[in-house]
């Protein structure tokens, strides 16, 4: 039986979404390095490309249609990934409530994705009582792996609590970059990869979103799908907005997409297309 808190997502929705997935049978994808994971940079948006109110502050945009959407995403991804802001803002289930997904209708864990939390100084205070570790003792979710600098040191109390569940801290080289964390995302994903994890739905938030828009890092994205709600929310919200690009003096765009499909879904709209590379 499934959970009274799962979501449905019909047949007839998923059609549209399916050339703008990881091949069922993991076959070659012509964007990325084949060795590296499916990746997919998912998110939903404002009318002023806008994630959320201020940093720090939860937001609500897509309508019911387009959340069941975005857990029918997550079914379908190995991984699923944000930045620690989104972590201390939100303490996120990171799970899919999806009818018929491992811990809401079926047996085991299936259809569940491993959350991958981007934390380089390990600052996510997290306990056992955080959600996402209360939804792998109740077998509907994984533990996450929790991305660190090398040189980062965690808690001793924090590591036994997410191995216990499951989960664990990895270090990685992160550089640092006008004062803040610098993401290499090709070994992120070599890394992921390494995991046995050959799909991953990046989800947020902004600074993680805009570091992979970054030229170092959006050859590596295999297909984007935004969710963008009919509101204004107004100037001062965290914003997708990459870097501006200057070439031989000339300010050029960041980035484009080609490939574009439009869905109406509710009162939201569904854009799914590919990065253009050079």
């Amino acid at each position: 039986m499934a959970a009274p808190d799962s979501l449905v997502f019909p047949e007839s929705d998923r059609v549209f979404l399916e050339p703008h997935l990881p091949p069922a049978d993991h076959s070659h994808h012509a964007t990325t390095d084949p060795r590296l994971p499916f990746t997919t940079l998912t998110f939903a948006t404002s009318l002023d490309s806008s994630l959320a109110l201020s940093p720090g502050t939860r937001t609500v945009l897509s309508g019911p249609q387009s959340k069941a959407m975005t857990h029918y995403l997550r079914s379908r991804h190995d991984a699923i990934l944000v930045g620690v802001g989104t972590a201390v803002a939100d303490n996120p289930g990171l799970n899919c409530r999806l009818a018929g997904v491992g811990g809401y209708g079926a047996e085991g864990l299936t259809g569940q994705p491993r959350p991958i939390i981007i934390d380089p100084s390990a600052r996510w205070d997290f306990t056992e009582e955080s959600k996402i570790f209360e939804l792998a003792r109740n077998g509907r979710g994984r533990a996450p792996f929790i991305v660190t600098a090398a040189e980062t040191v965690p808690s001793p109390v924090q590591k036994e609590v997410l191995e216990r569940h499951g989960g664990k801290f990895i270090a990685l080289p992160v550089g640092t970059e006008d004062g803040g964390h610098r993401i290499d995302w090709t070994a992120l994903l070599d890394c992921l990869a390494r995991e046995g994890l050959e799909s991953v739905m990046i989800e947020g938030g902004g600074s993680v979103i805009n570091s992979l828009l970054e030229p170092t890092g959006q050859a590596l994205v295999d297909s984007v799908i935004v969710t963008i709600a009919p509101t204004w929310l107004g100037r001062g919200g965290v914003v997708v907005s990459p870097r501006r690009r200057v070439e031989d003096g000339v300010v050029v765009p960041a980035s484009r997409l080609t490939g574009v499909k439009w869905y109406p879904f509710g009162e939201d709209v569904v854009l799914c297309g590919r990065i253009k590379g050079e």
